[in-house]
């Protein structure tokens, strides 16, 4: 089936949430940016073909992040995450091994409206702490790279 983004020039909210009921995938009222719709294409994909991962199931420790099933799971327990910290999370698991910055979070989860938000970033990534760490004054599942972002910890052998 088809995804469909709207983009249109009416931005109310109502417009928004008749589309959306109507089974458009995204909705986008103008202005934007190319950024923007570009990051929501690879999103509105991403969602239409989860199994099109270059890599769809990561562990680090005992926590595993399967991008094809949408879950997560620590010591063979399910972890239940909210939307943002299941994009948060997902995020830095398609990066796995690359430090991405402040920056590229806040855009690739909150959009381009909100890349100077680190307070949304920080908070989120205590919370993935609190439910993905051993000690979460001590990481190793979302490891911080100083004050240039964050990165996940080693990837463990299988």
């Amino acid at each position: 089936m088809p995804s469909v983004i709207i983009i249109s020039a009416r931005g109310e909210e109502r417009d928004k949430v008749r589309a959306l009921d109507m089974g458009a995938d995204d909705y986008l009222a103008k202005p934007f940016g190319a950024d923007e719709l570009l990051a929501r294409i690879r999103a509105v994909l991403r969602r239409a073909n989860p199994a099109a991962v270059a890599s769809p199931e990561l562990r680090i420790g005992d926590v595993v992040i399967d991008l094809g099933r949408r879950s997560v799971a620590r010591a063979g327990r399910e972890v239940r995450l909210s939307p943002t910290e299941y994009a948060l999370l997902s995020e830095l698991a398609r990066h796995a091994g690359s430090v991405l910055d402040h920056q590229t979070l806040l855009r690739a989860v909150w959009g381009p409206s909100h890349v100077h938000e680190r307070n949304y970033l920080w908070t989120f990534i205590q919370r993935l702490r609190q439910k993905l760490e051993d000690d979460p004054h001590e990481p190793r599942v979302i490891v911080s790279a100083g004050s240039r972002g964050y990165r996940l910890g080693a990837p463990s052998a299988s």
